[in-house]
């Protein structure tokens, strides 16, 4: 079963249970161009309660300013997990921002920029950037405390990952934490190219590795499954973390597992026209270029979203016909009404 929000209607459509899975709100800071620009889209898989999460805000911040995020639980809980933090972070980070707007200066612009991941060749972040990258840093950080705070609900080994891009004007803010994805369609001389914005953090990677290792917890690879590299206690075969960094997960925060988001910028062009964000079961069958295709094949906007989980899970179903297919969800923001190229008719 599927659930889908566009934003045109701002209904939920193919949903038998699990309203809660997306969310689609729509602010005071929104002029009637804005409409229309995004679609949301969660299916279950074939391993129970489908954990991921959504959420397209338009109005957020300043006038037509959005956020976005996708939200990949695991374990016992982070169904729930997933869903808090959906629900909780877009607040929590804007109220964040605005009480650093009031008190922040920067002492060293290039003691700043030195932190800001580059995404494209030119750096060019606005004077507001600094305060936004602080502000996803500090309520990342308290997401994660208010999780664990929560009396009834155990995430000592469940959490989930998060991430999430905020449009202001023409700045683009980007958080990630853990193996979720955010790729960047724009046109190029070839058509639409896809550009990744977030690194996956997984074990794997050397650096993260390396804090893992140096907070005395173990990565190591299932024999059965000799190419994901999972996160372990020091001295118990448990719990076999296939991510580096998420909110939850409290028995791994003291062996390298982080609520810290990498942070980083870009700053939207006229070629540049939407931005993709999925859990990881759509990067696993899908590469970038496949997925940015599929949204710019779209219909419509409000299509997009739907159009790349479908190909996922059929994708899946083809290549791994004995496997489960993992919960697969994306969110697509169009930074430019689409363009519906009309071929004349000859006479």
């Amino acid at each position: 079963m599927g659930i889908c929000i566009s934003v045109a209607s701002k209904e939920i459509h193919d949903a038998e249970d699990g309203h809660e899975n997306v969310i689609f709100f729509q602010g005071n800071n929104v002029s009637n161009g804005a409409l229309g620009l995004g679609s949301l889209y969660s299916k279950q898989g074939s391993k129970g309660l489908n954990q991921d999460a959504a959420i397209l805000y338009q109005g957020y911040g300043v006038e037509d300013g959005a956020f976005c995020g996708v939200f990949d639980g695991h374990g016992k809980n982070g169904h729930i997990v997933s869903k808090i933090v959906c629900n909780r972070l877009p607040s929590l980070l804007l109220s964040q921002r605005n009480a650093l707007a009031k008190t922040y200066t920067v002492a060293n612009d290039s003691t700043f920029q030195n932190h800001v991941e580059r995404i494209d060749g030119e750096l060019r972040p606005s004077k507001n950037f600094h305060i936004w990258k602080e502000a996803c840093i500090s309520a990342f950080k308290l997401m994660d405390k208010e999780v664990q705070l929560q009396k009834k609900l155990d995430s000592s080994c469940s959490g989930t990952t998060a991430v999430v891009v905020i449009r202001q004007d023409e700045d683009l803010i980007i958080a990630n934490l853990g193996d979720s994805r955010a790729v960047l369609g724009t046109i190029t001389n070839n058509g639409v190219t896809a550009i990744q914005l977030t690194t996956d953090l997984k074990p794997g990677l050397p650096c993260e590795a390396e804090r893992i290792r140096n907070c005395n917890g173990r990565v190591a690879a299932l024999r059965q499954e000799p190419h994901v590299q999972r996160v372990w206690l020091p001295h118990d075969d448990s719990p076999g973390l296939a991510m580096s960094r998420a909110i939850g997960d409290f028995i791994l925060k003291n062996h390298g597992i982080i609520a810290i988001p990498n942070i980083y910028y870009h700053c939207v062009t006229s070629n540049d026209q939407f931005i993709i964000l999925a859990t990881d079961g759509v990067w696993d069958v899908l590469n970038n270029d496949q997925v940015a295709s599929i949204v710019w094949a779209a219909d419509s906007e409000q299509a997009a979203a739907r159009a790349v989980v479908e190909a996922a899970t059929a994708t899946w179903k083809k290549r791994y016909p004995c496997a489960k297919v993992d919960d697969c969800t994306a969110t697509c923001l169009f930074l430019q009404k689409k363009q519906h190229f009309i071929v004349p008719v000859e006479t």
